[in-house]
């Protein structure tokens, strides 16, 4: 008897005799994605574990009518294998809802029904176990596997049974953590006032909409759904809004169609390939494919700003990009104060606010504290981070690799492969690039080619390729020495 996202039941604990093939820690949307992909193949034998009850994706940011920044094409598996049973238009076929679909004629699903879809996922796939927190990770030499230590808690989330499970392959999906930046976390202990990231939202919305004044702080997309979700909360003429962000202007996400090239496998194979110190230089330039705003809410935003003008006067809402937060502090018990600096002026000023919202984003979940037992045999790089081979692979000391053992991660991996790292429309590809080094048997052939854009000039495709009239001889490129 298996887990299941409401019951967890007991699991067979598996010995050095009978190991796992994978282990998945952490139960987000990529490794749901791997689970998804790994279940038709009968051969593996895999587990995934999740500390929390169920799954559930952003639950604070499902804010109504927010839709996801890539097409329902980018589910769990269909960029990988769209013939497999847990499609998103699978989904809506259980559902019987592929005609009123149809009919909606939208290619952006909105944010909750991504998460319903994922959830349907998640309760039909028999290797996930939820309420199991893991505890350490090992790698016992003796008989060349991983140890995984893991906890099942009971339904209020108290420890019900310690477990260890055996495995020759390990996938973390641990995602990301809400991110403060220091001189905001004064913020966050100033009791008596509601001051709440992002990921938090809607738990606290109906709190934040009885503030008198209330700031956002943050650029992104999450920055801007808030702001609009408050906008369109609050009587006109008395709006009491401050909108801030440290970029430059409340910029548009970078959407045309050359520009998504670089959510494409080939610009990942590019970015991998690069030297270190040029993909650490890179990666903050190209904040506009991933930070910005899409254009249908900079466009409701300015819709519902100009909508207040009509009978005369202006909104009472502040909108200032290039502004940086130096400090934060509490004024009395229920207000905070920030002191501002205009990055371009040079000029500081203070706002006193009854409430704050900080949209700051999320960092990546460290694997030093999961991982510490294996410390010594992860290589890093010169920023002291685990280096990662093109397969997603952590780069383990010899004496585990040539074993046949590696640990695999997802969305830990930002500064080896880019920005697509976090992004959905590369979940089903990685997952499936991973099954096919797993198991050495390629279940999902993958293509050579996913852009138009040639990112460097050596080819990302097969060597001796045509590449166009790139300096080359009858279509070929030419590599000419320095």
């Amino acid at each position: 008897m298996t887990g299941t996202p409401d019951q967890p039941g007991p699991e067979p604990l598996t010995t050095p005799e009978a190991p796992r093939d994978l282990v998945g820690i952490g139960i987000g949307p990529f490794n749901l994605s791997l689970a998804a992909l790994a279940q038709p193949l009968t051969g593996l034998d895999t587990a995934f574990y999740d500390q929390r009850p169920a799954f559930h994706w952003h639950p604070g940011l499902l804010i109504e009518g927010a839709t996801l920044q890539v097409p329902f094409l980018a589910d769990l598996v269909t960029l990988a294998d769209p013939a497999n049973p847990w499609t998103f238009l699978n989904y809506l076929k259980t559902r019987e809802r592929l005609y009123p679909f149809y009919f909606a004629e939208r290619f952006h699903i909105q944010r909750a029904e991504y998460d319903a879809y994922c959830r349907w996922v998640s309760e039909n796939l028999p290797a996930l176990h939820f309420r199991h927190h893991v505890d350490a990770v090992r790698w016992n030499p003796e008989h060349a596997l991983f140890e995984v230590d893991h906890t099942r808690l009971d339904t209020q989330g108290e420890a019900e049974a310690l477990c260890r499970t055996h495995t020759k392959n390990i996938a973390l999906g641990i995602g990301t953590a809400p991110h403060i930046p220091e001189p905001l976390k004064p913020l966050t202990q100033a009791p008596g006032v509601p001051v709440i990231h992002s990921a938090d939202y809607l738990d606290h919305r109906d709190t934040l909409l009885k503030a008198e004044h209330i700031t956002v702080i943050g650029s992104g997309q999450s920055g801007a759904e808030i702001f609009l979700d408050l906008l369109r909360a609050r009587p006109t003429g008395h709006e009491k809004l401050h909108w801030l962000a440290r970029t430059e202007a409340f910029a548009p996400m970078e959407y045309s169609k050359l520009g998504l090239e670089h959510f494409t496998p080939d610009y990942t194979r590019y970015f991998h390939a690069l030297p270190e110190a040029v993909r650490d230089g890179l990666t903050p330039r190209q904040w506009q494919l991933h930070k910005g705003i899409d254009a249908d809410t900079i466009a409701a935003i300015h819709d519902q700003l100009y909508q207040r003008t009509l009978h005369g006067g202006w909104p009472d809402a502040v909108l200032t990009p290039g502004v940086a937060v130096r400090t934060a502090g509490r004024v009395g018990a229920t207000r905070v104060e920030l002191h501002l600096e205009h990055l371009q002026q040079g000029t500081r000023s203070r706002l006193t606010t009854d409430a704050v919202i900080l949209a700051t984003g999320y960092h990546e979940r460290p694997l030093d504290q999961l991982l510490a037992g294996l410390d010594p045999h992860i290589r890093k790089d010169t920023a002291d981070r685990p280096r990662i081979d093109e397969q997603y692979r952590l780069d383990l000391d010899p004496a585990i690799t040539r074993t046949g053992s590696n640990i695999y991660v997802q969305n830990a991996e930002r500064h080896s492969h880019g920005v697509g790292a976090p992004d959905l429309g590369l979940a089903a590809w990685r997952s499936a690039t991973i099954l096919n080094t797993l198991t050495g048997a390629h279940p999902y052939p993958l293509p050579a080619r996913t852009a138009f854009t040639s990112f460097g000039l050596q080819s990302p495709h097969t060597p001796g390729a045509t590449t166009g009239p790139i300096g080359g001889q009858r279509g070929k490129l030419v590599r000419l020495k320095s």
